[in-house]
């Protein structure tokens, strides 16, 4: 018997499983309500089931028009609310209040467990859920007492699709604007494969973004083999099972209002856990439940793991969390100098019903008496008010037991903040707040009514040793966390940038600059001599430095659109005078370049300088507390700091760090990831060392980094000996390159683009045995990364490098891995919708053009015009008469259907109201800019009926530039008029 690896095979055996070993009951597209997206038959039998006194008052059962009345209320509700509200709050209606859900019942409450069990699990597959279209269906949809929670896509890899086309089928065909799919209507939208999993909390089309629900492999993104069965089982075995469910729905998932500080507008968010938030408050719980009081956890989750929402929702079920009936905590204290946390837990706490009220700050232990007093439960302190409230519990509050939950996040060295903590960086040791958290642990017994919850990305060995769970080794004591997240993960689920890619000292990236002199590829006019300057002279003058970061900045970072031409750098420097002089100096340059962009300084104090006592905020001409503000937004560009901001700064425009001071060990991790913050449009970073060496900053992140670490120096000319090592498995051909290049930069849609590259999906699967496979994907990666890295540091453009790297990271995500090969290196567009990557490409490719034309490209001109020689319109006769004269050589297959095409061209470019608005309001020039984009989306759409056309205006230039400007001077007039006809030719 043949196996069925359809996808359906996959939905049925998901949807049997839940039926058979969940408990669930089977809808059908017939129990729905298309209008208020509801299972009415299963809404109505749970509310006869539990509450028929009030729907008897309400007279719903009785009367068409109460029914529709009491329908559109709840549809009213569940907009406004969301549905994880209404299922935790109920639902009121004059003149009753509605039970729509029944929580998990506490211990020894067979009342509530009576209720608990009445609730109805329930699931539909291929749900017709569309008022307008009743072809469109959805593989599953989970309900409770008939209200849908959760939606799943589901795709398997054996049929050629995966978790890339599940998510694809959401942003395309699955509309905000139906019931079913509007914010809030459901908890969570799955997209499921048989490997991994994602989520995503908002459809929004094309910009709806999708998040990683795996459980890790190999400290890693992914999920790891499962001897039982399917990688993502998990789903249904697990997180759909009811009593997961519903402990997500009363404890994790959320909706919660933000209010912008700058815009004053209130956004909302919907929250849903990630796998690893999940899994380590539900396994911290049950070892609490199981050992008492007294413990130490250690959790070691990376930048970029979410982890106030996991300290949030940790301090939120501690409060409850019961042995034989009895809170095994009194309060929970909160150690924190985030100030943004007492706000986001109060944020969270809001949405659960019977934690209101419940939060409040503790400076003394005679606070934290009156706290306990009035029943506070989670009582946040900082660290330097934390010894005053640690001598309260051991003093006074002997009989209580307390849970403290420390983060070690570090507090941003920022404004207001600053002044309050006074803490300031030195040179070379930077106190922590981890540090001084174990400096006031030391010397004291751990408290025996208190179980501490340590926090951190970067732990230290003490850290480790006070708090973490110890093992035997070869004879030797060993500590290791309870619980970790990984920055290898973080960075592989796209939560964090890895920041150590395009990291660089000052004389890796002089010698790389220097190997490309004498290369033929590459003019010497190119060479920069300020960095061969500064090197070879060792000159230290901050002013030629200055220089050098800005050409760089402007040249290499905001020329190339990064992150969505956001971008702003860093310049870190070691003391309050290097900062000054660099701001000052970076200033005047900007303005000698005449460019629209400012610099911000920041330290703290004042400093004596010039014979003034200078501070930042009378530098910049703002208050301290404005700088984080300031700096998102236009003309700053650039912030340069001495000790601030080196710690605890998230700001996702940051791209690019100068660093000028010596830094070390987590001080050296912590600046340095200053630019991991991650954005929808941010694909790198760049780091220009001027002071440290990379042997040093290895060191430093090795101990938390679990990825490759750029080697000392990339060699350039190796990418055309790996190019050369790629093309010889003759995967794709150089006209793949090309056409799916040029299809990508102009608009075109993955509809558009995977059938070419499944053309050589299918030539790598068929022609290449395991091991050439291995080695195809090990270079094409090789090739991406190191052209990557080069592409961000060297003045210098190679087009067919650059075309190249933009092809192999559209095709790396589609081959299939190997399962010898770890996929550590995944390609850009394999997480991102390509609409958003699309346009720093055509950024990047202008400029690689443009250096490329300016100096290899000599053009036949007679006079010292250097603007765009427009062809001269008594030519255009001659043009038409020579096709053959001018094409004849080329094979075509129908040379008569190829010119009667060609003689319609004109006609559909001046039918684009872009061209034609040029034509009537600009000048000639930029007419035909717009002629030539209406001439490129014509060819496109010529793709699909005359390849042979578009093969022709993609490879051969001659033939391009001769269309471009038949089809110009044919259309052209200044009055925008369309033309009409065919030319003759």
């Amino acid at each position: 018997m043949i196996s069925n690896t359809k996808e359906e095979k996959l939905e049925t055996l998901i949807v049997n499983y839940l039926q058979r070993n969940n408990g669930y009951e089977l809808g059908s597209n017939i129990d729905y309500n298309k209008e208020y997206a509801i299972d009415e038959n299963r809404l109505f039998k749970f509310l006869k089931e539990t509450q028929p006194e009030k729907l008897q008052i309400l007279g719903v059962l009785s009367s068409e028009m109460n029914k529709v009345k009491f329908l559109n209320k709840l549809q009213d509700k569940i907009t406004k609310d969301g549905i994880i509200n209404v299922l935790r709050n109920g639902f009121k209606i004059y003149p009753v209040n509605l039970d729509l859900y029944y929580l998990i019942p506490t211990e020894e409450n067979s009342k509530a467990a009576e209720l608990y069990s009445k609730n109805i699990f329930s699931v539909i597959r291929q749900l017709k859920y569309s008022r307008d279209n009743t072809k469109f269906a959805i593989d599953c949809v989970i309900f409770i007492n008939g209200l849908p929670i959760i939606t799943c896509e589901f795709k398997n890899n054996l049929t050629k699709q995966n978790l890339g086309d599940a998510a694809y089928r959401y942003k395309i065909d699955r509309n905000p604007k139906e019931t079913l799919f509007g914010f809030g209507r459901c908890m969570v939208h799955f997209a499921v494969d048989d490997n991994e999993i994602k989520m995503c909390t908002k459809l929004n089309g094309k910009k709806s973004l999708f998040s990683p629900f795996n459980k890790g492999y190999n400290n890693g993104a992914g999920n790891p083999p499962n001897p039982n069965g399917i990688k993502t089982d998990y789903l249904w075995k697990k997180i759909l099972s009811k009593n997961e469910l519903s402990n997500i729905i009363e404890n994790y998932a959320q909706i919660i209002e933000e209010k912008d500080e700058e815009t004053k507008r209130i956004n909302r968010k919907q929250v849903f856990p990630r796998f690893h938030q999940l899994s380590v408050v539900e396994a911290i719980l049950n070892d609490v439940k199981d050992k008492g009081i007294g413990q130490k956890y250690l959790i070691q989750h990376s930048v970029g793991s979410g982890k106030s929402n996991s300290i949030v929702w940790l301090s939120h079920k501690l409060v409850d969390v019961k042995k034989r009936g009895k809170n095994i905590f009194d309060s929970i204290i909160i150690v924190t100098d985030r100030i943004n946390l007492d706000k986001q837990i109060k944020n969270t706490i809001k949405g659960f019903v019977q934690m209101r009220n419940t939060v409040g700050h503790a400076d003394s232990s005679g606070d934290l008496r009156k706290l306990l007093e009035n029943g506070k439960k989670i009582i946040i302190t900082t660290v330097h008010k934390f010894p005053y409230i640690l001598n309260g519990i051991g003093n006074d509050h002997r009989k209580s037991n307390f849970g403290i939950i420390i983060d070690e996040a570090h507090s941003s060295q920022s404004g207001n903040m600053s002044a309050k903590m006074n803490m300031t960086l030195s040179e070379v040791y930077d106190e922590s707040d981890e540090d001084k958290i174990l400096k006031i642990l030391e010397g004291r017994k751990m408290l025996t009514n208190a179980s501490y919850f340590a926090f951190t990305a970067t732990p230290k060995n003490k850290t480790l040793e006070m708090f973490g769970i110890s093992y035997k080794d070869n004879g030797k004591i060993k500590h290791r966390p309870f619980h970790v997240y990984t920055m290898k993960q973080a960075i592989e689920e796209g939560f964090i940038i890895d920041v150590l890619k395009n990291y660089t000292t000052i004389n890796s990236y002089y010698k790389l600059a220097k190997s490309i002199e004498d290369d033929p590829l590459f003019d010497k006019k190119k060479t920069q001599n300020k960095l061969r300057r500064y090197v070879e002279s060792n000159e230290k003058a901050i002013e030629l430095k200055a220089e050098i970061m800005i050409d760089h900045f402007l040249n290499q970072v905001i020329a190339k659109g990064k992150v969505g031409g956001k971008a702003r750098a860093m310049v870190v420097t070691g003391s309050k005078e290097k900062a000054i002089r660099y701001y000052y100096a970076i200033s005047d340059y900007l303005v000698k370049r005449k460019t629209p962009y400012k610099a911000i300084v920041a330290f703290s104090g004042e400093y004596e300088f010039g014979g003034e006592s200078l501070s930042e905020s009378s530098i910049n001409g703002f208050p301290s507390n404005e700088i984080e503000m300031k700096l998102r937004h236009h003309p700053y560009r650039i912030l340069v700091v001495a000790n601030k901001f080196q710690t605890g700064y998230d700001e996702p425009f940051l791209h690019t760090m100068y660093v000028d001071k010596v830094i070390t060990d987590i001080n050296a991790v912590q600046t340095l990831s200053r630019l991991n913050r991650a954005h929808p449009q941010k694909y790198d970073t760049f780091i220009w060392d001027f002071a440290n060496d990379i042997n040093a900053i290895k060191e430093a992140f090795s101990k938390y980094y679990q990825t490759t670490i750029l080697s000392d120096e990339t060699d350039p000319s190796k990418l055309n000996e790996i190019k050369r090592e790629i093309k010889k498995y003759e995967v794709f051909s150089d006209y793949h390159v090309k056409t799916i290049v040029y299809l990508y930069l102009n608009g075109a849609g993955k509809e558009q683009l995977d059938p070419l590259l499944d053309v050589c999906v299918k030539t790598y699967k068929e022609d290449l045995d395991e091991d050439e496979q291995v080695n195809f994907r090990s270079k094409a990666k090789a090739f991406i990364r190191n052209y990557g890295f080069l592409a961000s540091i060297l003045p210098y453009g190679n087009s067919e490098w650059e075309k190249l790297c933009i092809f192999l990271n559209m095709l790396i995500p589609k081959l299939p891995t190997s399962q010898r090969e770890e996929d550590d290196s995944k390609g850009i567009l394999e997480s991102i919708d390509l609409d958003s990557y699309r346009a720093e490409a055509q950024a990047t490719i202008s400029i690689v053009l443009e250096d490329k034309e300016s100096y290899e490209i000599n053009p036949v001109v007679t006079s010292n015009h250097r603007g765009v020689k427009e062809p001269k319109l008594d030519l255009l006769s001659n043009r038409l008469s020579n096709f053959h004269e001018l094409f004849g050589s080329i094979p075509w297959e129908n040379e008569e259907g190829v010119k009667k095409q060609i003689a319609r061209i004109p006609e559909m470019v001046a039918k684009d109201k872009e061209y034609q608005n040029a034509m009537k309001n600009s000048d000639k020039q930029n007419a035909k800019i717009e002629s030539q984009k209406a001439l490129n989306k014509v060819m496109i759409s010529l793709m699909s009926s005359n390849m042979e056309i578009f093969k022709q205006f993609n490879d051969n230039s001659s033939f391009n530039q001769w269309l471009s400007d038949m089809v110009f001077n044919v259309t052209y007039n200044t009055k925008g008029e369309v033309y009409s006809g065919v030319v003759t030719i």
